[in-house]
């Protein structure tokens, strides 16, 4: 069997299992979907390793690597490492470039455990790279739509019902506005760059040669969208979608605060609706400055009546309030500018189920 894996292609389009040999602060900055992070060594032992191999050189890293990481520690690595192997007899391991903590650990799952489990060639920098350039050819090869509408039309309800939809948001764990944050964090950029990147990895391996995504800033919250994609944004053509002001904001209510608040209990507990109330207040004064003293006062008082009102009876209709003033008052002013700005670009606008229509009729012709 060899002990170089080099297909990555293969590895996302059928999601192999992986375990992530780097130390955890190297697997927190990125790695790729569902990866388990075994490492070699801890944060606190790579440090050490390294400051010796900077004033004595790799023969003396590489042994006080093997006093560090001896015994006990070394037992039971070995065995959260066989454990995974064989739960996943088609997966791989890999390091940083494929280098010497890779080698260690599949030398050692073959000394003393007795598998024979391979490795990824070029580790983690090579797939790293892979899923770059597979969002850099899309961008190239591809066909891209943009939609674009005012705030609460319902726009990753459209994209999550396309088969060639790109949900940047859902890669972001983040709605995209100043009141976008959910109650579970967002992914570090790198993880979210390689989420879009499998995504795209895979529609294009099923056929797909154009694709719908949401018209963003250059941020969804903490995420940066990746610049080739960004500035290619600028270009694309647009179809905007419409609603009546009545219709989105019940759909913000549905989704900024019943949604909301429900997964601030589910991931708080008792502390959800504290919670929720806070980050609620706190995204209204994120647009303090560009609303304008006086009517983020306004807006303020109604909201927080709203969330008094919410957390007294759960009724939540005076949240309505602040929800149709901010829209009319803020977010539309916006939308209208900028749809002015992009007009030359939109090929089609319509409510929702039109809007679905044409970019399924359009995928269609393209197929």
């Amino acid at each position: 069997m060899s002990t170089d894996f080099t297909d990555y292609r293969d590895i996302f389009l059928n999601d192999r299992p992986m375990m992530d040999t780097r130390a955890p602060v190297e697997y927190a900055k990125g790695s790729f979907p569902d990866v388990i992070n075994l490492p070699l060594m801890n944060d606190h032992e790579r440090q050490r390793i390294g400051t010796c191999y900077k004033q004595q050189g790799q023969q003396s890293a590489i042994i006080l690597g093997h006093q560090l990481v001896s015994g006990d520690i070394k037992a039971e690595r070995i065995q959260a490492w066989a454990d995974f192997a064989r739960a996943h007899p088609d997966g791989y391991l890999y390091c940083f470039r494929g280098g010497l903590r890779s080698q260690i650990v599949q030398q050692w799952l073959k000394d003393e455990a007795g598998i024979d489990y391979p490795r990824v060639g070029g580790g983690y920098k090579a797939m790293r790279t892979f899923l770059l350039e597979t969002v850099d050819q899309a961008i190239a090869q591809c066909d891209f739509v943009l939609l674009g509408g005012m705030t609460g039309t319902g726009k990753t309800e459209v994209l999550t019902q396309l088969r060639n939809g790109l949900d940047l948001e859902g890669h972001a764990n983040h709605r995209g506005s100043s009141f976008g944050k959910r109650a579970t964090g967002q992914p570090s950029n790198i993880d979210f760059e390689n989420r879009l990147a499998v995504d795209v990895l895979k529609k294009r391996a099923a056929g797909i040669e154009q694709f719908v995504l949401e018209d963003e800033s250059r941020m969804v919250g903490s995420c940066a969208l990746p610049l080739p994609l960004f500035q290619g944004m600028q270009q694309f053509s647009m179809v905007w979608l419409e609603d009546s002001l009545s219709g989105r904001v019940e759909r913000i209510l549905r989704d900024y605060v019943v949604d909301l608040c429900a997964e601030f209990i589910r991931v708080h507990g008792d502390e959800g609706f504290a919670l929720f109330s806070e980050r609620l207040l706190e995204s209204l004064n994120n647009v303090q400055k560009r609303l304008g003293g006086e009517r983020h006062r306004r807006m303020l008082i109604l909201m927080e009546a709203a969330l008094a009102e919410q957390a007294r009876s759960g009724a939540v209709d005076l949240h309505r309030d602040w929800i149709e003033g901010l829209l009319s008052e803020y977010y539309d002013p916006m939308y209208a500018f900028q749809r002015e700005k992009k007009g030359g670009r939109i090929e089609f606008a319509g409510e929702q189920a039109a809007v679905l229509e044409y970019l399924k009729a359009r995928q269609k012709q393209q197929d």
